[in-house]
Parts: structure tokens; C-alpha cells; sequence
């Protein structure tokens, strides 16, 4: 039976997945191991990853311990960082691996590859999107592969870093302004048209349905409206942030962007006229592994709960 394995190094966790292809199903998981990072805490002001961050993913990457059938890749906290090249080549120094980088409009693309599995046979037009720290990817088509595939620099760390007052509530209005703005400049945006099924891939956009569903009785937690993301904004601009973490749904290590990442969930529905969004498990990650196992197109049985999403 075939397998398939990557290393993803993101802002949050380095994770490496194996995974095998199951006849008639999708992605069976075989081994997974996750090292905890916290690379937002070691960027300078203009995105370098200081000498303990570079450090730090050194001793993930040695722990994950890939072997050379291992596509392991960098995401935007890395990819967009202006030293990005000493941090691959000493990474690659330290460990034996050289991280790959994927273009913004890849990650899109293999994202929605990687939805329109999940979503199985008979699907028609998707629009999927997904909200990382450094960028937004949105992507949307009829067919196995997209026909448009957009990397926005809105994610929630940048937003949280450029437009929010150290992550607080107190600038809320420029910053849902600045949003719009920069949504509303993107030509030929994908938009949410009648029966277009639009699935959010990403944990940003699986925390706020958790929150947004925690008090709503018979509200499901896989499906965020855009009612309950307006009542998500509220509630975390008026969290402090210390107590973010404590809510239905928002992990300690992400409460920090918590808000920002609402915020930019909150415009991207309204730019792309989407009034509610289902969750899907699956993103860049499954679309790298769905391509080297040769899986990309939708299957009968297709879904199973995909590996663990960092």
C-alpha cells in the first residue's frame, strides 16, 4: 500500500504527517509527531526570525526526524521572512533537511485540491478559503483544479501585528476599514454565487465556529455563519486578552490573533457575499499529500477525518 509523508513547519507547530491510500477511501493516517513552536514571539518588526526562533526550528525539525521520501515545506512565518534563506540553509545545516517553500497562489491551489476531495464526487463549484498568519489564500472552480487561485497578505499575525493595538479591541474600526479596503481592491475576487458551496479550511476559521456555536443551542460547530462571526468579533474585542484562551474553542497559543483572525474572516465572507462557510479538516497539507499519492480527484468514500491540523 502506497504512502505518502510531509513535514509542515509553520508559525505554530512543525508537524509530520505519514499517511497511506486506502482503496476505496482518502488519506489513512499511519504516524504523525508535532513539535510546538512559537515563532510569532521571535520576529523582529520586519519579519526576520531572530537567531532563538531560527533555533527553535532547527530542534523541531531534528525531533520530527523526516527521512529523504519526506516533502517537508515552509509556510508563510518562513517563506516571507527577508532572511529566509539563512534560515533554510542552516536548518539544512543542522538537520540534514532542506525545507521547501510553496508560493501563496500553490498553497491556494493545493488547498482547494485538497477540498474538493474532502467534499467528494458530485460537488460543484467550491470557493474555499483559508486564513494562515502571514497570508489569506482564496481559491474557487468547478473542476479538480481551480480556476482562480489568489495568496492575500491579511493574515491574522500580520493583521494582529500591523492593524491591531497589541492584539486588543481598541482599534477595531480602522482596522475592519483597512480590511474592506484591501478586499474590495482585489480584481475579480472569488465570489459565493448561487450554488457555490464554500468550505473554510484552516484552524482560524475552526476556532470561530467553535466560539461562535458555544452558545447558540443546536448551533453546529462545522458551520460558521456569518451572524455568529459578527458575535465573535464582539466577544473577543471585549475578552482581555490574557482570558482569550479560556473560550470555547480558542487555544492558548492562537488567543493572540484571535481577533485579528476574526476580523479578516469577518471581511473575507462579506468581499466574497458569503453568508455561512463549512468547516473542512483539510488544506495545504492533505492537497501535498492527495498529489504525491496521486489521489487529487474526488472519490467515491473519499473522507476521512484527515491527520491533525497544526
Amino acid at each position: 500500500m502506497r504512502q505518502a509523508g510531509v513535514l509542515d513547519v509553520g508559525c505554530h507547530s512543525a508537524l509530520l504527517t505519514v499517511v497511506r491510500a486506502a482503496p476505496g477511501a482518502g488519506l489513512e493516517p499511519v504516524f504523525s509527531r508535532k513539535v510546538r513552536l512559537r515563532l510569532h514571539r521571535t520576529l523582529d518588526d520586519a519579519g526576520r526570525l531572530d537567531d532563538a526562533g531560527v533555533r527553535s526550528v532547527e530542534r523541531a525539525v531534528a525531533r520530527t526526524r523526516p527521512d529523504a521520501s519526506v516533502f517537508a515545506f515552509a509556510t508563510s512565518v518562513i517563506r516571507d521572512a527577508p532572511n529566509r534563506d539563512e534560515v533554510i540553509g542552516r536548518v539544512a545545516q543542522a538537520t540534514g533537511t532542506r525545507l521547501s517553500v510553496l508560493s501563496g497562489e500553490e498553497e491556494a491551489r493545493l488547498a482547494y485540491v485538497a477540498a474538493r476531495r474532502w467534499a467528494g464526487p458530485g460537488t460543484g463549484p467550491l470557493l474555499v478559503l483559508d486564513i494562515g498568519g502571514g497570508t489569506v489564500e482564496v481559491a474557487a472552480g468547478a473542476a479538480a483544479r481551480p480556476d482562480r487561485a489568489l495568496s492575500l497578505p491579511l493574515g491574522a499575525r500580520r493583521v494582529t501585528r500591523d492593524r491591531l493595538i497589541r492584539g486588543s479591541g481598541k482599534n477595531l474600526s480602522p482596522a475592519r476599514s483597512h480590511l474592506r479596503r484591501a478586499l474590495a481592491s482585489v480584481p475579480e475576487l472569488p465570489a459565493a454565487g448561487p450554488g457555490v458551496r464554500v468550505l473554510a479550511c484552516s484552524k482560524t476559521f475552526e476556532q470561530l465556529a467553535a466560539l461562535a456555536a458555544a452558545d447558540v443551542p443546536g448551533a453546529d460547530p462545522r458551520v460558521l455563519t456569518r451572524a455568529g462571526l459578527h458575535a465573535a468579533v464582539r466577544l473577543l474585542a471585549r475578552t482581555p486578552l490574557a482570558q482569550r484562551g479560556g473560550l470555547p474553542g480558542i487555544s492558548r497559543h492562537r488567543a493572540g490573533q484571535s481577533l485579528a483572525g476574526a476580523l479578516v474572516a469577518e471581511a473575507l465572507m462579506e468581499a466574497c457575499g458569503a453568508e455561512a462557510a463549512e468547516i473542512c479538516p483539510w488544506s495545504t497539507r492533505e492537497g501535498l499529500l492527495l498529489e504525491r499519492l496521486a489521489l487529487s480527484r474526488p472519490a467515491a468514500g473519499a473522507y476521512r477525518e484527515g491527520p491533525g491540523r497544526g
